[in-house]
C-alpha cells in the first residue's frame, strides 16, 4: 500500500513543480515579453483638443521606448467617467491604460452623489505626466496692483470683488476658496461654464479678476486686457519669475489639482508597473517631448508610481478639507 502512494506523489511532485516555478516567475515573465501587441490610451479628451495634443505629444516617444504603438483612443462624455470606467474594467495586463485627470480622479469623488466606480481602488496609479499653469488675472479696473493690494481690499471691502472659474467645484474655485478661507477675504464667487468665458468677461472690464490656465490668458495680457496678480501655487512660475505666487501672500495655500497622468487597473503586477512607469519617465524627459509640452505652457512632472498615488492622496484630503469648509455640495 506503501509503494503507489509514494510513487503517486513522486509523480505530483514532478509535474507540480515546474508549474509552480512557472508561477513564481510569471509576474517576472510577463514584464519582460511585454508589450506583444500595441496598447491602448483611452482617454476623455476629445480628438483635437488640447488634451488630446498632450497625450498624442507623449505617444509617439512612448511608442519608440516601448517598442510597441500606444495608440491613443479617445472616449469622451460624462465628465470623464466612460474613460475611467473603461479601464477599470480592463484586465491589469497593461494594455489599456488611461490618460486621466485631477477632476476625475480627484475632485468628482466630491463634486458627485454617485459615482460608479472607487478611483482609490480601482486604479493603479503610473505616473503623472504634466501640471498645468494657472494664473489669477485681472480687469484693468480692479483697485489693486498687486496680490497683497488685493487681499487688502477684498478685506476692507467684503463681498464687493467677485472672481471667475470654471465651474462650482473646479481647481478654480479650490483656490478662490483657499483664499476665502486662509485671509478671511470674502469675495464673490461667479463659475462659469467654460473658463475661457470668465476670461473674456475681464478683458472686457465686466468681471473683477478669474482664473485662467496661463496658455489661454497670455495672449489677453499681452494685449494689455487683463494683468496678471499671481501664480496659483506655493512658488513662482519659472515662465513668469515676476509674478508672486498665491502662497506669498496667502501662506498656507496649497495648490489644488490640476494635472494629467497614466493611470492603469487595480493591481497591476509590481514588475510590469515598473517597466511602464520606467518608460513613461523617459519618453517624457526626452528634451523633444520637453520643449514641445513647455512649449504649451506645461509643466513636466513625470513622476514615479509611489510619487503619483502619494500625491493623490495628499490632493484628495485636500480638497476635501476645502469643500467641507465651505459647504460645496455635489453638482450631479
Amino acid at each position: 500500500m506503501k509503494q503507489p502512494m509514494k510513487k503517486c506523489a513522486m509523480h505530483f511532485t514532478a509535474h507540480a513543480l515546474p508549474v509552480m516555478c512557472l508561477l513564481a516567475i510569471s509576474p517576472f515573465a510577463l514584464s519582460q515579453a511585454y508589450p506583444a501587441k500595441p496598447v491602448r490610451l483611452i482617454t476623455q479628451f476629445s480628438a483635437g483638443s488640447s488634451g488630446d495634443t498632450l497625450l498624442r505629444t507623449f505617444a509617439q516617444p512612448f511608442s519608440d521606448i516601448l517598442g510597441q504603438q500606444l495608440v491613443v483612443e479617445n472616449n469622451a462624455g460624462a465628465g470623464g467617467i466612460l474613460a475611467a470606467q473603461q479601464v477599470a474594467r480592463s484586465a491589469p495586463d497593461g494594455y489599456n491604460l488611461l490618460g486621466g485627470t485631477s477632476a476625475t480622479q480627484v475632485i468628482r469623488r466630491f463634486m458627485s452623489k454617485t459615482m460608479p466606480f472607487d478611483p482609490a481602488k480601482d486604479f493603479t496609479p503610473i505616473s503623472q505626466l504634466i501640471e498645468s499653469t494657472t494664473v489669477l488675472v485681472a480687469a484693468p479696473s480692479l483697485p489693486a496692483g498687486n496680490l497683497r493690494e488685493l487681499i487688502a481690499y477684498a478685506k476692507a471691502n467684503p463681498g464687493k470683488i467677485a472672481y471667475g472659474t470654471s465651474g462650482v467645484g473646479s481647481e478654480h474655485h479650490l483656490s478662490g476658496e483657499q483664499i476665502t478661507q486662509i485671509t478671511g477675504a470674502q469675495m464673490v464667487h461667479v463659475p462659469y461654464k467654460a473658463s475661457l468665458q470668465a476670461l473674456l468677461d475681464a478683458a472686457a472690464d465686466r468681471l473683477p479678476m478669474t482664473f485662467a490656465i496661463l496658455s489661454v490668458a497670455q495672449p489677453q495680457v499681452k494685449a494689455g486686457k487683463v494683468r496678471f496678480i499671481a501664480v496659483v501655487g506655493e512658488k513662482r512660475s519659472a515662465r513668469l519669475p515676476d509674478v508672486p505666487a498665491l502662497a506669498e501672500a496667502v501662506p498656507g495655500f496649497e495648490t489644488p489639482p490640476s494635472w494629467v497622468g497614466i493611470l492603469g487597473p487595480a493591481k497591476m503586477p509590481a514588475p510590469l508597473l515598473a517597466r511602464i512607469s520606467s518608460d513613461i519617465i523617459k519618453a517624457m524627459n526626452l528634451p523633444e517631448t520637453r520643449q514641445k509640452l513647455e512649449a504649451q505652457s506645461l509643466d513636466v512632472v513625470a513622476s514615479t508610481p509611489d510619487e503619483f498615488a502619494a500625491k493623490i492622496r495628499r490632493q484628495t484630503e485636500l480638497v476635501a478639507k476645502i469643500v467641507k469648509a465651505a459647504g460645496i455640495e455635489p453638482t450631479e
